[in-house]
């Protein structure tokens, strides 16, 4: 080693804390988000405001990024996202206009989103599309069939009348005061959680996340974990769709677009807190709430939409910057 290499390289001592602050850098950040906000931002600490964070600008997004956390594991993405979210909530709103109850509506929204899912798991585990391509297509074709369905992206209403007694429940309503949808999210993460940290299946997609090739050679089922990753991904975010949709009372054309760039930087930014920088459901909603309270505060302070969706560019770029900065100065 250089004289030079000597000087500037970090001691053991050094190398562990950058290890642990870059592992704890998120969380860190979560912090200062949230104090700079209920120091400029009029209103942010009140006990309301936190309660709309949690079930506007958290939940939902939690949902669509916990879906995506599946894709992103077993070494791949999820564009499509979206489309589930939008199929999930046309086939949610259509059941219930057409005089379906509630339950009988959730089960056609997953039925509905469940189909984008297996779309991707033919393109992808059986016709060895990569993921970016093939979900990039699934999402152009769920475009298509939006509009097709409904006469050139025209919104679905549920009229006052047609509004069944269960729906505001589901949308607005609680359980020991957690709203239903923060309670989806906690349930669905331990879910995913479960399954990947605690399961074969999640070793299985772990080994294809990092060398597809080996895992396959090695006899590991590939295909039909693929399927079941692209699947499941599909059906959790049809999730957000169903909530959307009761929120609004009514389907919004294209609507899960606002869920899915936010998505993927949520999974990578929680992959900060993970040594192998791996994509985990704490990280993810580690990142889901960070960005939830950049979106709140900023909108709060004034913001307009546009400068919002800056602002979060700019929070995501520091963080991801920050946290692989300090891994450089670890190596």
């Amino acid at each position: 080693m250089s004289v030079l290499g000597v000087l500037v390289s970090p001691t053991r001592g050094e190398t562990a804390r950058l290890a642990r602050f870059s592992r704890f850098g998120l969380i860190l950040a979560v912090v200062v988000a949230f104090l700079f906000f209920t120091l400029l931002a009029p209103g942010f600490i009140q006990l309301s405001n936190l309660r709309g964070i949690l079930v506007n600008n958290f939940a939902l997004l939690a949902i669509a990024a916990i879906a995506t956390t599946l894709a992103v594991h077993s070494g791949g993405i999820d564009l499509s996202v979206a489309t589930a979210i939008d199929l999930a909530s046309l086939a949610f709103v259509s059941a219930i206009v057409l005089g379906a109850d509630v339950p009988f509506a959730i089960l056609a929204a997953l039925a509905a989103a469940a189909c984008s899912g297996l779309f991707n798991a033919l393109l992808i585990a059986g016709l060895g599309i990569p993921p970016f391509l093939a979900t990039l297509g699934t999402l152009f074709i769920g475009h298509s069939v939006q509009q097709l369905a409904t006469g050139g992206g025209n919104p679905v209403y549920i009229s006052f009348k047609s509004v069944p007694p269960a729906l505001p429940v589901l949308a607005r309503g609680s359980v020991v005061g957690v709203p239903i949808p923060v309670l989806a999210v906690l349930a669905l993460s331990l879910l995913v959680y479960l399954l990947l940290d605690r399961t074969r299946f999640g070793r299985r997609s772990a080994a294809i996340g990092v060398e597809p090739q080996l895992a396959h050679y090695s006899g590991l089922p590939v295909r039909a974990t693929l399927a079941t990753v692209y699947v499941l991904s599909a059906v959790i975010a049809g999730t957000a769709g169903i909530f959307l949709s009761a929120n609004v009372s009514a389907y919004m054309p294209f609507s899960g677009n606002a869920f899915l760039m936010n998505a993927i930087g949520a999974v990578y930014i929680g992959t900060t807190v993970s040594k192998a920088r791996a994509p985990s459901v704490p990280g993810t909603l580690a990142g889901v709430l960070f960005l939830a309270i950049i979106a709140n505060g900023l909108l709060l302070i004034g913001w307009d939409f546009y400068w919002q969706q800056l602002g979060s560019g700019i929070a995501i770029f520091l963080c991801l910057a920050l946290s692989y900065g300090v891994q450089r100065l670890r190596s």
